[in-house]
């Protein structure tokens, strides 16, 4: 008889020892180089150790009344460390195992066919399909998407049908989240779109490949972190992520395989023969990552994902990794957040219209927006001083107006001191430019005590106000922000702008649009390569591919927005970089123009724009 409880028995304590591992590395912070990583190593071969075990002793286990939930809540384990371990490092090969064991679990059944009456083991069920929704989205598994969204639609109806004692509005809203989320995203809503992620074989263009690969500043920094920021209110999100952050953090990976479309899960074989996936079988195969990621990609950059932070933690992060930045490197920070409240904000939208008188109406209409400006377009003017780099700001904050809830451009300078790429999509993102306009150019005369030793920051800033056919487009709590779909989909944002749409049966129109593009960009990657009068601030990140093709989309947003709004006073609708980039890729440049009037003779919505001659 003891001998018969032995197997259990350590099984157990396996199950206790790896779960106290994991109680330790679960809540550890998300960003910073060395957060917890000999924790986590631990945890990991806890893990393992239990894993293997109770694949060697499945029979003696199952004897002494080991459930089917039990394995899939051990294989869940595992797959929330390695998608914990993603967001730590960024990773592909981690998500990608995320996905493997999450995927098992639901091909397996593990978490099905238990007593209907057991909810503590209903809720794990419903942990469980909601983790491996995030894991699916961010992985674009668009099929499995739709499958998992099923599977826990009709959990909850079961549930609330079986358990009427017990509230389970939490849960409807999960899946309203994810619903909502899906039927917004791209990826979701044109299946023949583009992956966000880079991909070499859509963009690396062969005609500027020789240029930028012979191309080499004076100073040369590498890409290694990144801070997405998002806060809206009721913006689109599942979970804690947004959808412009998790179209930003898409745009800043390597596609983790060479297939970029979407492929259809395949089921599981041991030995080229199906599996049964209702067997007791608790094989994973923990080598398919190997098959789904390409290991002569370099490594993604580090990316800290925050949402909803408090401006004191937003701060701590950003001196966290400006602390750990290796040497020679930059820091791309992504604030994406409404300007103060009461000021401007997405309802005061323009729609474009097709003839440049009705245009100018628009504009003359809306005095009483431009009067509230009045305080953004001073600092684009440079006409305060030090002490009003603390007038406009971000908003971080539920509601109220709380100074403790404000981030100011002045907040960024001290991180100036270490390279920075600095993405502000805000409706009071002008702001900034004054603050580090005049931050780069008076600083050495001593205007700003103590920072004479500051680098001096790439800026690109979102414009005050978004531009659509359809007001219903703008609204940035349904379809997400205008700005920041140019820098990680352009042809998408070009198309919604415009109230193209675009579907399945639009696949010739798609391929030709996005070719206009790529000829374009190829050509703008050499133009800058070349450019004698290149600042030195985008010069040193230029041999960097994901930077720089948020610098080419950047031209492409500012000349078609141009090209809508051609006319004087109309900045409040133009984004801005900061230092400017050379004149021979200006919004009114041949090679500029060229593409936007190409793209929208091609498109057929010529009519909304206005080119003028160089």
């Amino acid at each position: 008889m003891a001998e018969e409880d032995v197997v259990p028995k350590t099984f157990r304590a396996l199950v206790e020892s790896a779960d106290r591992k994991f109680a330790r590395v679960r809540d550890l912070p998300s960003c910073g180089r060395a957060q917890g990583q000999h924790y986590f190593q631990k945890v990991f071969k806890a893990y393992m150790r239990l894993w293997k075990y109770q694949q060697e002793h499945r029979a003696e286990l199952v004897k002494a009344g080991l459930n089917r939930w039990e394995i899939g809540e051990i294989a869940g384990r595992i797959g929330q460390l390695y998608f914990g371990q993603y967001m730590r490092t960024s990773e592909a090969r981690f998500l990608v195992e995320a996905y493997i064991f999450y995927e098992a679990i639901l091909k397996r059944r593990y978490f099905e066919g238990c007593g209907v009456k057991d909810l503590r083991v209903r809720f794990k069920e419903l942990r469980f399909y909601a983790r491996f929704l995030l894991v699916s989205l961010i992985l674009n598994r668009t099929e499995m998407v739709k499958v998992v969204v099923e599977k826990l639609r009709a959990l909850i109806d079961d549930c609330k049908a079986n358990f009427r004692e017990t509230n389970f509005k939490e849960w409807k809203l999960v899946e309203q989240e994810i619903l909502r989320f899906i039927n917004i995203d791209t990826t979701f809503t044109i299946p023949s779109s583009r992956p966000f992620r880079y991909c070499a074989m859509l963009n690396c263009h062969p005609n500027s490949v020789p240029y930028v690969a012979r191309f080499h500043a004076k100073k040369v920094l590498k890409f290694r972190d990144a801070i997405l920021m998002s806060y809206h209110r009721n913006e689109v999100k599942f979970a804690e992520l947004t959808l412009d952050v998790y179209r930003m953090l898409q745009c800043l990976e390597w596609e983790p395989s060479g297939s970029f479309y979407q492929k259809h899960p395949a089921e599981p074989k041991e030995n080229g023969v199906a599996v049964d996936s209702s067997g007791a079988s608790g094989l994973i195969d923990m080598n398919l990552a190997a098959d789904m990621t390409d290991t002569a990609l370099p490594p993604n950059p580090r990316k800290a994902i925050l949402y909803r932070p408090s401006l004191t933690h937003l701060i701590a992060v950003m001196a966290t990794i400006c602390e750990e930045l290796p040497p020679e490197s930059i820091m791309l920070v992504y604030l994406s957040a409404s300007g103060k409240p009461g000021q401007i904000n997405t309802s005061h939208v323009e729609t474009s219209g097709g003839s440049r008188r009705t245009r100018k109406s628009m504009l003359t209409s809306h005095s009483s927006l431009e009067q509230n400006c009045s305080s953004t377009e001073s600092h684009i003017n440079g006409v305060k001083g030090p002490s009003d780099y603390y007038n406009d700001y971000l908003w971080l904050g539920p509601k109220g107006n709380g100074g403790s809830s404000n981030l100011y451009p002045g907040d960024i300078i001290p991180f100036t001191r270490r390279p920075l790429f600095l993405i502000i999509d805000s409706d009071s993102s002008h702001a900034f430019k004054a603050v580090f306009k005049r931050y780069v150019i008076v600083s050495c005369r001593g205007v700003l005590h103590g920072a004479e030793r500051g680098e001096k920051a790439a800026l690109l800033l979102s414009p005050l106000r978004p531009t659509f056919k359809g007001p219903s487009s703008a609204d940035i709590t349904q379809n997400g922000s205008q700005f920041t779909l140019f820098l990680t989909a352009p042809l998408l944002a070009f198309c919604q702008m415009v109230g193209f749409s675009l579907s399945d049966s639009d696949m010739e129109v798609l391929n030709s649009a996005e070719s206009i593009l790529s000829t374009a960009f190829s050509k703008w990657e050499v133009i800058l390569c070349k450019s004698p009068s290149l600042d030195l601030v985008w010069a040193q990140v230029l041999s960097d591919p994901f930077l720089r093709r948020l610098i080419v989309r950047f031209i492409f947003c500012r000349a078609v927005l141009s090209a809508i709004w051609p006319l004087e006073g109309s900045d409040q609708y133009l984004p801005l970089c900061l230092p400017q980039l050379p004149n021979s890729l200006s919004p009114k440049s041949d090679v500029v123009q060229s593409c936007v009037s190409q793209l929208a003779d091609h498109l057929k919505v010529s009519n909304y724009f206005h080119f003028e001659d160089s």
